[in-house]
């Protein structure tokens, strides 16, 4: 992995492609164990979820369901801290077991909004799988019950994280050089 440039920005690298799965399957298991006999509903936040979703859902080997929400706080490098809903979730979810897997939780805003939105449908559970969380950056108490790595509070790049749009097909994760 080299320094690569998008856009304007540079970025050195952070994880490895090899990194990224061998925790991925490490979730998928204790998924796996958790959750045996109870069919759960995966729910995917995308955009930048749908590397992580895919690999992990290819890691879950038990009766399991997922779809899409699409909710998005982020505007270049930084939070706007407003939560936009562009696709709304169809799937009843009264007594479920609901996972949502997301790519990075920093400030917590994205799913602090989404939450209570989620309980009001009295799901029987509701777990959290993330990928990344930057607890530096955190401003809303989330737990994350399958987290992959904690990061520093850098901007990062890469397995569906983007930087405008762009750096999403990265199967590495980097991290923004002059952060």
């Amino acid at each position: 992995m080299a320094v690569i440039k998008v856009n304007d920005k540079e970025f050195e690298p952070y994880l490895s492609a090899a990194a990224i799965k061998e925790r991925i399957a490490d979730l998928g298991k204790r998924i796996n164990q958790d959750y045996q006999g109870k069919r759960p509903i995966f729910i995917a936040i995308l955009n930048g979820s749908f590397m992580f979703a895919s690999d992990l859902f290819k890691e879950i080997n038990i009766d399991a369901e997922i779809c899409f929400i699409k909710l998005a706080s982020y505007k270049g490098t930084r939070s706007t801290g407003n939560v936009i809903t562009s696709i709304g979730l169809d799937e009843p979810l009264k007594d479920r077991h609901v996972v949502i897997i997301e790519d990075i939780v920093d400030t917590g805003n994205t799913l602090y909004k989404f939450l209570p939105q989620l309980h009001n449908q009295q799901p029987a559970s509701l777990k959290i799988a993330a990928l990344l969380h930057k607890p530096e950056a955190l401003e809303h108490p989330i737990h994350i019950d399958y987290l992959g790595f904690s990061v520093p509070n850098k901007f990062l790049l890469g397995f569906g994280l983007d930087f405008d749009g762009l750096g999403r097909n990265l199967a590495e994760i980097y991290k923004l050089t002059e952060d």
